[in-house]
């Protein structure tokens, strides 16, 4: 207790010198904090969304099915076999059928992914009753960005050509039968959706489906001959990618401020003991051991970081209760990105994000104020009374 007290007095004697280092460690804290919780946000909300538009609770792909590689459409789909039509029976899951085709708004040529969809599922959130509308043309539900960019809008008509399973190419006229907003861009661009029935007909495969959403999020999901389940690790593995990529670059940030504050610590340690001299000779001259003056000057520094703790909190809090309530609206528009992202981003503090923060950098105040401290083991008592260092 003695050495807290005295290392506090010695802090607040110091005055404007202390309160620089704690403004620069506190904006540290505050750094780290906020851009860890950006990420821990924009994850979640990437996932949620993922999930709700896209990946349901899992999927099963036909064996030759690969997202990666459009030539595989031609080949990746099959009948379902018993054991998947009863969870789509019992509505547990939803087909999809993906096939390739093109689109001529205005006389223009746009490549597009035709897929097709129960207009009752419940499995996803894309508003599929909206292809229940009744007309001679193929009705067709597309996202905003699509629609944007082919200057689409609703009850529009177009022209469409595909190939069927024998190899023939067919076509005929569609319409926009709604348009739908979306943050997963894999549901968006470059994509029409239609009713299964209608595109099985179209490309003459009776029964037939690509992939099959499920709605409950379970590691026991029933195996199927020629059909591989993906999990939901699988499906949102690109996300998790992109997020430790933003980590890893975001780190740089942090750790180059954490370097400017131990820098400004470490020095103010060294001109510390070089200033007191005299004090540290005459402390150790009335009975304190070399190593409870190293334990003084270490618990000196690492009190830095508890004052700076006090003081991010006091400027800290209310910014990121602020943004945390508030979002960061995102510039331009984000369907370019071609990264599943909100219009408005939500940053996610945790009580372990704060507590691993704070026990992160306290830790590093302690050792680097450790360091310079050690000097003070080979001082001479008298000599450092008289001002010297031996």
């Amino acid at each position: 207790m003695l050495s807290i007290k005295l290392a506090y007095k010695n802090l607040i004697g110091a005055g404007l010198r202390t309160w620089l280092n704690v403004f620069v460690l506190s904006l540290a804290f505050v750094i780290i904090i906020w851009h860890k919780g950006m990420l821990d946000g924009w994850d979640h909300q990437a996932k949620s969304d993922m999930i709700a538009w896209e990946c349901g609770g899992g999927q099963y792909w036909n064996d030759k099915y690969d997202p990666n590689d459009l030539f595989t459409l031609e080949e990746s789909h099959g009948i379902l076999p018993q054991t998947l039509k009863e969870l789509e029976t019992k509505k547990e899951a939803t087909s999809i059928l993906i096939s390739q085709g093109s689109i001529y708004p205005e006389g223009r040529m746009q490549s597009v992914l035709l897929k097709g969809i129960d207009p009752d599922q419940q499995i996803l959130d894309i508003p599929s009753t909206k292809l229940k509308t009744a007309g001679s043309e193929i009705q067709v539900l597309i996202g905003e960005y699509m629609a944007k960019t082919n200057r689409l809008k609703k009850g529009d008509v177009f022209s469409m050509r595909w190939r069927t399973s024998n190899g023939a190419f067919d076509a005929a006229d569609a319409v926009v039968a709604g348009i739908f907003k979306t943050n997963v861009p894999t549901v968006d661009a470059a994509q029409l959706w239609l009713p299964i029935e209608t595109l099985r007909q179209m490309l003459d495969m009776p029964d037939e489906s690509t992939i099959l959403v499920t709605r409950q999020i379970s590691e026991n999901h029933p195996e199927a001959k020629g059909w591989k389940f993906q999990n939901l690790s699988i499906l949102l593995s690109d996300v998790d990618k992109m997020i430790q990529a933003k980590s890893i670059s975001g780190s740089i940030l942090w750790l180059i401020l954490m370097m400017l504050a131990m820098l400004a610590i470490f020095d103010t340690q060294v001109l510390s003991i070089f200033r007191r001299q005299k004090e540290i000779g005459t402390c150790i001259a009335l009975g304190m051991t070399k190593g409870q003056v190293i334990r003084l000057f270490t618990i000196e520094g690492a009190m830095h970081s508890i004052f700076a703790m006090i003081v991010a909190l006091l400027w800290g809090t209310p910014l990121l209760y602020l943004q945390a309530v508030k979002g960061i609206t995102m510039p331009g528009d984000k369907n370019t990105y071609g990264i599943t992202i909100a219009d408005v981003l939500y940053p996610s503090y945790s009580l372990g994000l704060v507590a691993s923060t704070c026990i992160i950098v306290f830790i590093t105040t302690a050792i680097v104020s450790y360091l310079p401290s050690r000097k003070i083991a080979g001082m001479n008592p008298t000599e450092a009374i008289r001002g010297k260092i031996k």
